[in-house]
């Protein structure tokens, strides 16, 4: 069983504060674990401090059952995926992935075996003679894959493996490497900061942001139940509308700087009641606000239009409040129905999440006793 374990690591560069604080996460056996967040989070200081490329300040780092805080990387058996390829230039497709089998002193037919069977599942077996050079960046980043493949390691770790490929061949390298994972079944962590490689990729997604892990759960209960505002902020785009708002003595939300008033929803009365003046901040994904609605006549208030985005499918719209912005997406704006100036926005109540000013943490809403929120 490959499971990883890191409990209350502690790790710092100078006096200041450290980069990663108390970090306790298990990274379960077979599983594809995204560690996402913003630059600086500690994300891949926590691959490295796994790969044994940083030491630990202090905490314990186990790989499999085994503590491996003073096991060099090269006996840690794992592999890992860099950003730059960090591809021998010199040599062909079939050497750079031969080269790590070599120092361990494989014999020739073995090498020839395991790489030729790293080409047929990355389906590069036609570039094996080529140099570096010679392949294009989609190309080179499955050779760089198939050099980590032909170890056979108890774990594969991926620090931002796709950053330097353009936008369709990222789309492209994240389906191999989800279909890779699926095929070799061994336990991965991948470091990101795009939280659509995240949501698309990861069996679970660890939220970080200075140095601590916000929320770790599977990409569907980050993006529907989000633990505090930063993690609802962060994933998701276009990004989750926030509204400064207090509770009013007439069980509504009203906020002051853009005089929207919401009825508080039903499944959040319970916890608000006769709480008057409770900061409350009010979350809503673009998607939550419609620019029609029969049944939702109480929810609506009226927002400028600063901009509009067409996707063809969709539409983006980029409206403001007062000094609030806001974002809706809509797929049934037309530019010739609807005056410059001034949209009426309906909110879908179910898609309404409240967080308390104060902690920052997501108000969980009352659960009947069939499960419905």
């Amino acid at each position: 069983m490959t499971h990883i374990e890191l409990k209350n690591i502690t790790k710092g560069f100078d006096s200041n504060k450290p980069v990663i604080e108390n970090l306790n996460l298990t990274v379960n056996d077979g599983e594809f674990l995204v560690l996402v967040g913003p630059s600086g989070c500690g994300k891949s200081t926590t691959l490295r401090l796994i790969a044994g490329l940083e030491t630990a300040g202090s905490g314990d780092i186990s790989i499999a059952g085994k503590l491996v805080n003073n096991i060099p990387p090269k006996d840690r058996d794992i592999s890992m995926v860099f950003q730059n390829y960090a591809l021998y230039p010199h040599m062909s497709v079939y050497d750079n992935m031969a080269f790590g089998l070599k120092l361990r002193k494989y014999s020739k037919d073995k090498i020839r075996e395991r790489v030729n069977e790293a080409a047929n599942i990355l389906e590069i077996t036609d570039l094996l003679d080529r140099k570096p050079k010679q392949l294009s960046g989609g190309q080179r980043q499955r050779v760089a894959l198939g050099r980590a493949i032909v170890r056979k390691p108890q774990v594969f770790l991926f620090d931002e493996p796709l950053s330097n490929l353009d936008a369709k061949l990222r789309v492209q390298m994240r389906a191999e490497i989800k279909k890779l994972h699926k095929q070799l079944k061994t336990t991965m962590v991948y470091v990101t900061h795009d939280q659509v490689e995240a949501m698309t990729m990861g069996s679970r997604i660890a939220v970080m942001k200075d140095g601590v892990i916000h929320q770790l759960d599977t990409p569907l209960n980050i993006f529907n139940e989000p633990a505090d505002l930063f993690v609802a902020g962060f994933i998701g785009s276009p990004a989750m509308n926030f509204i400064a708002t207090k509770v009013s003595n007439d069980n509504m939300l009203y906020s002051e700087d853009t005089k929207i008033t919401l009825p508080i929803p039903q499944k959040y009365q319970s916890q608000l009641n006769n709480q008057i003046d409770k900061e409350i901040v009010v979350g809503i994904r673009p998607d939550g606000l419609a620019i029609h609605s029969e049944s939702q006549k109480d929810y609506k208030f009226e927002a400028n239009l600063e901009l509009v985005e067409p996707l063809g499918n969709e539409t983006i719209l980029y409206l403001s409040k007062g000094p609030q912005s806001l974002t809706c997406i809509s797929k049934q704006y037309d530019p010739q129905s609807y005056n410059e100036n001034s949209i009426e926005l309906f909110v879908n109540p179910a898609m309404i999440h409240l967080f308390d000013s104060s902690s920052t943490k997501r108000i969980k809403p009352l659960i009947s006793p069939n499960g419905q929120k």
